[in-house]
């Protein structure tokens, strides 16, 4: 039996954050239907919730006739809000994409220290939103935030 091998290609957000990069919003059109025609599965296309032209490029790729699934990025809900208030979580949604990914962290310093909350909060946080996305449809791909320093620092 083969084994089929999905890919998921992060260079609209990945790429976008090198100095001196800045993608119109025709680059980054023609980039998603580019990633498209060489078979990509997954091409997460950046954060909605970051900035006007990301919202209005989410307007425009989610009519293009795709056969990749198009991935709008975000994180977890914040500390003290529910995810049905958040409002990256609801960037998400309204980017209109069939699958979101979110990230979330994974180092224990990052939780307690950037975050401010607790551990037992922070694993809430992700096992929420996941949650939530999943109840509006959404396919969920958690991107698992600096998991090899976090265990490093606590491999339990």
């Amino acid at each position: 039996m083969a084994t089929r091998i999905e890919i998921f290609d992060s260079t609209l957000r990945d790429g976008a954050q090198a100095r001196g990069i800045s993608y119109s919003l025709h680059d980054k059109l023609q980039m998603v239907a580019l990633l498209d025609s060489l078979g990509v599965d997954y091409i997460e296309a950046g954060n909605p919730a970051s900035n006007p032209k990301e919202r209005d490029f989410f307007e425009e790729a989610v009519k293009l006739p795709l056969h990749a699934t198009l991935v709008a990025f975000g994180s977890t809900r914040r500390k003290d809000t529910d995810a049905a208030e958040d409002a990256g979580v609801a960037a998400l949604l309204s980017a209109n994409t069939k699958a979101v990914a979110i990230f979330g962290k994974a180092w224990d310093l990052h939780a307690t220290e950037v975050l401010g909350t607790t551990l037992e909060n922070n694993i809430e946080m992700i096992r929420s939103t996941i949650a939530y996305l999943k109840t509006q449809g959404r396919e969920v791909i958690f991107d698992v935030e600096h998991f090899f320093d976090g265990y490093a620092a606590n491999p339990r």
